[in-house]
């Protein structure tokens, strides 16, 4: 007997939908306000796509959700805001999964298959509450990201960090208990979030995390219909870029926990361009943090290239910035802070 999600996919087909196609499709999502405007922004893309059909959203509360005072790297790591909507896919609850990207472990769960990335969106981070300019000698910044506090300790060893969860409208109430606060832009801007001091980071100075910024859509991998019904809100270039930092990731070790972060781009406006990919990893205590750019016509490759760079593995330096830049301070997290360098990372 053909499962739920099969048997709702069967008729769909590219474009209009035919008279008898079912009409509705199922959405696996968090339950936060970001992950359900994600979700329906999703549905309106599918909509457009395909006049007729509609989405509904089926909310979960994942496990990162229930344990929002834990540290990540004691409840799972980052696959523990996709593990429950994965699930709802392959048990038939839901036909498709919409995810942050950046919550995806590199390595897509057997039984599924990640049928699209639409057209990213904004991937800096954001200082909030003060610009960093401006920021007096060790003062307090919250994140839970021991990516962001590498980043930041390497440019301001004064600074002094807490720990950070919650949704983004959690963090902006909690942030006048500390000098700064620092959270994903594309938050704010899909929410709809003005805070009065916001200081946008570039990402020379703070490479974002694998994925920011984008969505990934996930369905069960033997519903060949439904992932190209879904492929039609696929944007090339986001897919490139998203497919090389996720290689690098992959090639750091798929679940690894030290802060790392990477961000690839398009050397032109064709999706056949170079891909030209920035580099953060903060490879063990005492280390120097480090960093490189690489550039390459298959982005891929050239995101297991920049990992073994990093790593200390490549034969070759790395061009564009150094391998090292700089250390990180004493009180910063680094690889052995017991901190995921994924997952929470709003």
């Amino acid at each position: 007997m053909p499962s739920a999600s099969s048997s709702t996919s069967e008729n769909l087909s590219s474009g209009a939908l035919s008279r008898d196609a079912p009409r509705r499709l199922r959405i696996a999502t968090r339950s936060s306000p970001l992950a359900l405007w994600q979700a329906a922004a999703v549905g309106r893309l599918l909509s457009q796509a395909h006049p007729g059909l509609a989405t509904e959203a089926v909310a979960i509360r994942t496990e990162g959700d229930r344990l929002a005072t834990a540290s990540l790297a004691d409840i799972g790591g980052k696959g523990v805001f996709v593990r429950a909507l994965q699930a709802a896919v392959l048990d038939g609850r839901a036909e498709l999964a919409v995810h942050s990207a950046k919550d995806l472990p590199s390595q897509t769960l057997e039984g599924l298959c990640l049928a699209a990335v639409p057209r990213r969106g904004e991937v800096r981070d954001a200082l909030v509450g003060a610009r960093l300019a401006d920021l007096a000698e060790g003062v307090t910044v919250a994140t839970g990201s021991a990516r962001r506090r590498v980043q930041l300790a390497d440019q301001r060893p004064d600074l002094r960090f807490a720990d950070l969860r919650g949704n983004i409208d959690t963090r902006l109430a909690k942030a006048e208990g500390f000098d700064a606060i620092v959270v994903a832009l594309v938050a704010l801007e899909r929410l709809g979030r003005a805070p009065a001091t916001v200081d946008v980071l570039d990402v020379d100075l703070m490479v974002p995390q694998v994925g920011q910024g984008a969505l990934a859509v996930e369905c069960r991998a033997e519903d060949r219909r439904l992932c190209r019904l879904l492929s039609a809100i696929e944007d090339p270039g986001s897919r490139r870029c998203v497919d090389a930092e996720r290689a690098f990731l992959a090639a750091l070790g798929g679940d690894c926990t030290v802060p790392a972060g990477a961000h690839a781009r398009l050397l032109g406006d064709a999706v056949e361009d170079a891909v030209e990919l920035s580099g953060v990893l903060a490879p063990a205590v005492g280390v120097p943090l480090r960093r490189a750019t690489l550039r390459g016509d298959d982005g891929v490759l050239a995101g297991r290239r920049l990992a073994e760079v990093l790593l200390g593995d490549a034969a070759a330096a790395p061009s564009g910035r150094g391998a090292s830049a700089g250390r990180p301070s004493a009180g910063s997290p680094s690889a052995g802070s017991g901190l995921a360098g994924r997952g929470d990372d709003a």
